[in-house]
């Protein structure tokens, strides 16, 4: 299934709550039917790009005919004032596009940007950042993709692509061994199960009970580095719980396998990208 099919459904959605029912009064009124434009997507600030594909595809459903080139590619690390893409066509749908592009184009590139920065943190360490489904309602795959861009890597998509036990599960279940039990009597042998945890007792049971995965709530550096040395690689080992940059390399060093930072999608401020008309 091609790109286009996938997003032309939430893109065309995002340009009609934009347009609504008469479209770009301002431009309509000022601007001639016939006028065409050389306009360019310029980053004004230094990040990772990411999210080029919906923000050419809101173009492209305004109007077909509009020539675009791009001259970065999502992941690609730019500099302040890099052209990103050119554009050529009507100067209405340029303009009516505009915030639409922009808007996904800045988000995107925002998360793209804040995971570079906790991915080159730990870099040296043999720990992998991963994102959660702390996302915005309906843009959960395109934000995922960012981190990717970025250099993160993605947890699960949603509740059904993965098992993860968390303490409400483990408070309505009983005990952490019969939630287990519970799991692998439902889901088929491909599925792997990964259980949060914030004590050492729960770790042990867990590691006794063979399951794949252990997730480290709020534990300190200290605690992490204990879970690591009793675990010695039954599971994988994923920190998470207050990662900010400023603690990131050091939960790295306790030898966890993956840090999840819900940050990367719920909280990274817009990349700043701007479209120019160019004057003839």
């Amino acid at each position: 299934m091609s790109f286009d099919v996938l997003y032309e459904p939430l893109v065309a959605a995002t340009l009609r709550e934009d347009l609504g029912r008469a479209g770009d009064i301002t431009s309509n009124a000022i601007i001639d039917a016939d006028l065409r434009s050389n306009a360019r997507i310029v980053a004004r600030q230094a990040g990772v790009i990411a999210g080029l594909d919906v923000a050419t595809l809101a173009f492209r459903l305004l109007d077909p005919t509009l020539e675009i080139e791009l001259n970065e590619h999502n992941g690609a690390m730019i500099s302040a004032e890099t052209t990103i893409a050119r554009i050529v066509g009507s100067t209405r749908s340029i303009l009516a596009g505009e915030r639409t592009a922009l808007n996904f184009l800045g988000h995107l590139s925002g998360i793209a940007s804040m995971t570079r920065a906790f991915v080159d943190a730990v870099a040296g360490t043999a720990t992998a950042i991963v994102c959660t489904r702390k996302t915005t309602p309906g843009l959960r795959a395109l934000e995922k993709a960012a981190v990717r861009a970025g250099g993160g890597q993605n947890h699960r998509f949603g509740l059904d692509d993965a098992v993860l036990i968390k303490d409400n599960h483990l408070a309505a279940a009983g005990s952490l061994t019969t939630a287990v039990e519970r799991v692998r009597a439902s889901v088929g042998h491909l599925v792997r199960i990964e259980v949060e945890i914030d004590t050492l007792t729960q770790l042990d049971e867990a590691l006794d009970l063979g399951v794949d995965l252990l997730l480290l709530d709020n534990m300190d550096t200290s605690m992490l580095r204990v879970a690591v040395a009793r675990t010695a690689g039954r599971a994988r080992l994923e920190a998470s719980g207050s990662v900010r940059l400023a603690n990131v390399r050091a939960i790295a060093e306790t030898g966890v396998d993956l840090i999840s930072v819900g940050a990367l999608t719920h909280s990274s401020p817009n990349l700043d990208v701007s479209l120019e008309i160019e004057h003839k």
